[in-house]
Parts: C-alpha cells; sequence; structure tokens
C-alpha cells in the first residue's frame, strides 16, 4: 500500500529559495507506479520553473524531472513494471495512450502529455508518480547516481539523430559544450560521426576534446565560423541563447540541417537566402517517447555514456541550485535523495 503523503521540496514564489513542502499525492492511479527517489538531476528546465522564465509558473511548485529510483507500488491495471525495479523518469508522467501519436509511439508529442513538473509536483522529493509507460528501466550497465540527466539531458540529444536519420559518415557539429551538448558530443561520437564543437568559452575548447570531439570552433568568432563554411552536414544546437544565425547556417553543407533542442526564448534573427539557396533545412524537437527514451538508455550502456556530474545531497538544493545559476557546474547536477 502506497503511503499518500510525500515528502519534498518546492518553491513558493519566484526569486525565494526552495522550501520543505509535503503534500498528499491521494491514491495510486490504477495504471501508475511509485518509486522512491534515489537521484534527481537538476535541468535549465527547473531553474525555469522555479524562475518563471517561460510563463507565469503556479506555486509552489516541485521541480525535477531526470529521476532514478526504486518501484514501491503499482497500480493494478499498470503493466510490465514491478516492485523493486530500477526506473527513470523525465520530462513527462502521462499522456493519453489512445490519439494517433500515442498510437504511433510518439506519445511525447500527444496534446495532453503531462510534464512532470507543470501541473503537477515533481522529483525533488522522496517519491514520484508515473504511468507505468513512461517509468523506463535502467539498464543494468548504467551507473544509477549518474543515470538521471540521460532521461531529459540524454533524450533531448538523442533524439535529433534518429528523427533526421543521422549516419555514421555524417559531419556534426554541436553548438553549447554544457549540460545538453556535453552529452550531444559523446553520443555523436559514438555514432561514428565527425563531431565539430561549438563553444563561446575558450576554456572548454580542450574539454570537446576530451569529450570526443574531434575539432573545435568559436560560436563567436567570426573567422572562425566563416572558415568552417559548408563543412558540416548537421548543426545541433543545444543553447538557448541568441547566436548568429546566419553564420552558423553557414557552416552546412548543402542539404545540410540546423537543429535547435535549446529554448532560445529571444525571436530568431535570420535570412531564408542561405537556407532556400542550399537547400538547407531548420528543425527543432523536444524530449522523446519513452520507447526512444529506452533506445537511448540502451545504447548508453552499450557505450558507457554517461553525463559528467557533480553531487548534492538533496537537503542542499539551494545550494546545488545557486551553483547551476552561477554556471559552475560541470556538467550536470544530481541531487541524492536524504530524506
Amino acid at each position: 500500500m502506497s503511503n499518500t503523503k510525500i515528502q519534498a521540496w518546492a518553491a513558493h514564489a519566484k526569486d525565494q529559495p526552495l522550501q520543505r513542502f509535503d503534500y498528499e499525492a491521494g491514491p495510486l492511479g490504477d495504471e501508475e507506479v511509485e518509486i522512491r527517489i534515489e537521484h534527481c538531476g537538476i535541468c535549465h528546465s527547473d531553474l525555469a520553473m522555479i524562475e518563471s522564465e517561460w510563463f507565469p509558473t503556479n506555486y509552489p511548485v516541485v521541480p525535477g524531472h531526470e529521476v532514478v529510483g526504486i518501484v514501491t507500488a503499482v497500480g493494478p491495471h499498470a503493466k510490465g513494471r514491478k516492485i523493486g525495479q530500477r526506473v527513470g523518469i523525465g520530462w513527462h508522467t502521462g499522456s493519453c495512450s489512445h490519439c494517433n501519436f500515442c498510437l504511433g509511439g510518439e506519445q511525447n508529442l500527444c496534446t495532453q502529455r503531462q510534464p512532470t513538473i507543470i501541473g503537477r509536483h515533481g522529483g525533488f522529493a522522496d517519491r514520484l508518480r508515473a504511468h507505468w509507460s513512461w517509468a523506463v528501466p535502467i539498464p543494468e550497465g548504467l551507473d544509477p547516481a549518474a543515470a538521471g540527466p540521460l532521461m531529459c539531458g540524454g533524450g533531448t540529444v538523442f533524439l535529433p539523430f534518429v528523427i533526421n536519420s543521422i549516419k555514421p559518415t555524417d559531419r556534426v557539429g554541436v553548438v553549447g559544450i554544457g549540460g545538453l551538448g556535453h552529452l550531444a558530443v559523446k553520443f555523436a561520437r559514438a555514432w561514428g560521426c565527425e563531431v565539430t564543437a561549438f563553444t563561446s568559452s575558450p576554456s572548454k575548447r580542450e574539454e570537446a576534446l576530451s569529450l570526443g570531439a574531434h575539432k573545435t570552433v568559436s560560436s563567436v568568432d567570426k573567422a572562425e565560423l566563416k572558415a568552417a563554411a559548408g563543412s558540416l552536414d548537421f548543426l545541433l544546437v543545444t543553447v538557448g541563447a541568441s547566436l548568429d544565425w546566419d553564420a552558423l547556417i553557414g557552416t552546412l553543407a548543402p542539404k545540410g540541417r540546423i537543429h535547435l533542442v535549446g529554448v532560445v526564448t529571444d525571436k530568431l534573427q535570420l535570412k531564408s537566402g542561405a537556407l532556400l539557396s542550399w537547400q538547407r533545412g531548420l528543425s527543432a524537437s523536444p524530449t522523446p517517447s519513452p520507447r526512444l527514451l529506452a533506445t537511448m538508455l540502451d545504447f548508453a550502456a552499450r557505450h558507457q555514456i554517461l553525463p559528467q556530474v557533480e553531487r548534492f545531497p538533496m537537503s542542499q538544493v539551494n545550494e546545488a541550485l545557486d551553483h547551476l545559476r552561477a554556471g559552475k557546474a560541470r556538467y550536470r547536477i544530481v541531487l541524492d535523495a536524504d530524506f
């Protein structure tokens, strides 16, 4: 029998530290599972919700959507999950299960999808509930203490390789060597691609090479961007900053594609000529479906792709958030549950 009271850390207002917050979760749904949280990554999306960056947040909000934990309760109609199993939960905890996208295996595009931290409470807590299909088993070969960020960040940068049919012979660029970008470099290298890392930070160029990039380019140096013109088949933008979009598009070969996974809140300022003239494409994608999350985890286990993490006890969540705000995270922060 599941305990209905969940212990958590919540933001009660913008620009305020998180505080301990307990809430009643109610009865476990028929198709839900409940997990005892072991670890939860911190993503910039958590910070965006805490600080009402995207839209006005409905407080209190319990952030956390890069969760790894052990199944402790299973609803009577939940399938394929059992008590004692280690699973991960990412940006979504549910979808309708009957629309065309759900039936087609693209539950991440369901119009009734349920984000983990919007309209409900997330994983900065001792327990979390989700529809069984979104509680994805963690492969034995992955370190659970570092696997949490794969559930959001890992899936986010893996999906573009699949939907864009990236080939091992492709020349791939990754813009931004941060929480998403450092994982993208690792996935692209394991995919077999020639990898170019774009960064605005000179100090990260050596780090990018150590992560698997074959070469680096400054994302803010016009001469370096011009020298890279026409050299890439695919360019994955992992940051939310305003960039020199025309120069970045210019790094693409004919029929190349620039793909966004970072949330850019400013308007994109670009000219269409460089896209039209060379049949280049511009696209974007969210986090993936449960099936592709499972595929990503299997790929990560096979190639031992894990984020570079810094760990804090969950009771030090405010210190961890300040570390992220200061831009000091290298490259993902993971909270260890200590309730």
